[in-house]
């Protein structure tokens, strides 16, 4: 039958990824114990003048500063915001569990840049909530999505085919469904 075929092979697929999701489900529930202590650091630095000295903002040279903070700084997060204003320019770096922001002094080419990084339950929970993960990752949360449903729905095929199970089986679907359809109601 193609739907044990699919519930169990499909499951065994996606176990991994039902166990990432469950777990990071209870991390983000519960963020005062789970929740490491962010690390914060601060570096200073000076870029070439000529690449942000130009009245013309159009002739800020966004790729050379882009560049030299990810290679002076290791920074391997994507551009999030680049902002020109007249006396000062900011770029902001984002990943899961990680964040850059510049701040360069147009005047004199004179930067800080700030660091916050999350630790390992920050990023799995960034992971989890698909930001500043790009698109690619948006795919595998798709994916993983699909996936479950493939699973539930073919559990619920295989159950509706067991005549013993089939009535007690959807009674308690039925159950599950009005019990959270009434905390829903009750709670939120």
């Amino acid at each position: 039958m193609l739907s044990r075929w699919l519930h169990i092979y499909v499951s065994m697929v996606s176990f991994a990824i039902v166990f990432f999701f469950s777990v990071t489900g209870i991390t983000l529930n519960h963020p005062d114990t789970f929740a490491g202590a962010l690390k914060n650091s601060q570096e200073k630095g000076k870029l070439n003048l000529q690449w942000v000295s130009s009245k013309d903002t159009n002739q800020i040279n966004k790729l050379n500063i882009v560049e030299y903070l990810r290679k002076t700084h290791n920074i391997k997060a994507a551009v999030s915001e680049f902002r020109i204003d007249d006396g000062q320019c900011s770029v902001s770096f984002k990943g899961p569990g990680y964040a850059a922001d510049a701040f360069i002094n147009r005047e004199n080419g004179s930067y800080d840049i700030m660091f916050i990084r999350a630790g390992v339950v920050g990023i799995l929970n960034d992971l989890h909530k698909g930001r500043d993960t790009g698109s690619r990752w948006s795919w595998v949360i798709d994916i993983s999505a699909g996936l479950m449903v493939i699973v539930s729905l073919t559990g619920m095929i295989l159950m509706l085919y067991i005549k013993r199970k089939r009535v007690s089986g959807l009674i308690i679907a039925l159950a599950g469904l009005i019990l959270a359809y009434l905390m829903y109601l009750i709670w939120i």
